[in-house]
């Protein structure tokens, strides 16, 4: 098939699926104003990535080959809308998740394999839906009082099986078209129902997509970043959904179930790196602009804030690179990111983020929350005055500052804000999980001979 256009995914989404926002069922997606921007953004990445021709070679389904391949692939990626990154993200881990299982279940690599080139021919997004509900978090999966709160198999049928549960936190979930599900964790043995992947169409029977979403409801000129940048974030029921054989690609192999998550895990740390990399020098630029604006760009304090910040900028940048640079091949030949700096990369970035937005709001001061709106410098009687007191000096003029205030507020400290500083944390898993897996990597007996030596005990 034909790479879609963007008239052909808006028709897409006209395919019978339940999403619910505010209480009621969505009748008509492409017209409610919780998913317009994201369906907007979506649909223009059909279009700018558009070819004509038989074949679809989007570079969203490109598999790295090379170090030179993976670098080329986080520069475009930077570029492209959420529900396309994810797609990129989240096939590449299934891809990973295939390498690491064939020599036990090679059944299950051929389906991913066959999976990556059925979304391949027929230009479809997927999101990768991991995270369970998880009911008690002092009891296993098998004996939580009520056993759907981890995603199970309910019923296995010659043609397939039947799950039941939640997925949350699926960003992109209701303007997408297909959901991975994959094991929240590693299972052990006697929770085999629970070590299920598998990928289901979201407008499948038992489907069913509450969202959320951080998007500005009214006064968009006040929100320049969220207004043009937001998704939905999913709250996925799945209803005794049947999956048929051809889309499992886990059915109770517990020594598995953390293949998955791990596979993902790795390439939504090194996404979420380099889409750090690219906040951290946003956040220098915002705390610069604003220190000069104040006129306080050459006092001390303020440009020894803005000095680490840079340096947090750059290290993030240079723990990328140093990703890419020991990336290593599989016998597939496919390139996959180095687990030790793609982890301890991500690790410091998420660690630090909300560090540096208080060096933000500590550099901007209180205007950052309590600036008038622009409606308010537009009008004809308290305009002038708004106009007039936020100036501060020749070249800075009152709308100039009260934008940038504005800007910094719905980056950093609004909606968008606090959506920001927990995606960052969260996003590929939490920091003690990217401890975990760098310290699984790291080479301890190297460190430890070297320490013997200066100790004089080798």
């Amino acid at each position: 098939m034909p790479m879609m256009t963007g008239e052909q995914y808006l028709a897409s989404l006209e395919d019978g699926r339940r999403i619910y926002a505010d209480g009621e069922q969505v009748k008509d997606l492409t017209s409610h104003p919780q998913f317009a921007t994201a369906i907007r953004l979506v649909e223009k990445g059909y279009a700018d990535h558009y070819q004509p021709g038989d074949d679809v070679n989007g570079p969203y389904f490109a598999i790295p080959r090379s170090r030179d391949d993976l670098r080329s692939l986080l520069g475009t990626l930077l570029h492209w809308d959420m529900v396309t990154v994810t797609t990129s993200q989240g096939l590449l881990a299934l891809l990973t998740a295939a390498a690491r299982m064939r020599a036990d279940h090679p059944h299950y690599s051929q389906r991913i394999e066959d999976y990556f080139e059925h979304c391949r021919r027929n230009d479809l997004r997927c999101v990768q839906a991991i995270t369970d509900a998880k009911g008690d978090r002092r009891i296993a999966p098998g004996a939580q009082e009520d056993p759907d709160v981890y995603t199970r198999i309910v019923e296995r049928r010659p043609d397939g099986v039947v799950i039941r549960g939640a997925k949350l936190h699926i960003s992109a979930a209701a303007v997408s078209h297909e959901l991975v599900v994959m094991p929240t964790k590693r299972m052990k043995d006697g929770e085999d129902d629970y070590a299920i992947a598998c990928a289901i169409p979201v407008n499948a029977p038992g489907v069913k997509i509450v969202n959320t979403n951080y998007a500005p409801r009214d006064r968009h000129e006040d929100f320049p970043a969220s207004s043009a940048h937001n998704m939905p974030e999913g709250f996925v029921i799945l209803d005794d959904v049947f999956v048929p054989h051809e889309r499992v690609f886990l059915a109770g192999e517990v020594a598995h179930s953390a293949t998955f998550a791990h596979s993902l895990g790795l390439w939504e740390r090194l996404g979420g790196t380099a889409h750090m990399s690219e906040f951290g020098d946003t956040l220098v630029g915002l705390a610069e602009l604003i220190a000069e604006a104040n006129g306080t760009e050459r006092i001390s304090h303020i440009r020894e804030k803005i000095a680490e910040m840079v340096i947090y900028a750059t290290l993030v940048r240079a723990g990328l690179e140093a990703a890419i640079a020991n990336a290593e091949p599989s016998p597939e030949g496919w390139y996959f990111p180095s687990e030790l700096y793609t982890n301890a990369a991500k690790h410091y970035a998420a660690a630090e983020f909300s560090h540096m937005v208080r060096h933000v709001h500590d550099i901007g001061g209180g205007s950052i929350v309590t600036a008038p709106s622009v409606k308010d410098l537009e009008n004809d009687e308290v305009g002038p005055f708004v106009k007039k007191y936020m100036a501060t000096k020749p070249g800075v003029s009152g709308e100039y500052r009260t934008q940038l205030f504005h800007a910094i507020r719905d980056y950093t400290a609004d909606a968008y804000g606090g959506w920001q500083l927990v995606t960052m944390l969260q996003s590929g898993g939490g920091l003690y999980a990217q401890r975990l897996v760098a310290r699984k990597h790291y080479d301890m007996d190297r460190a430890k001979g070297l320490a013997l030596k200066l100790a004089g005990l080798s």
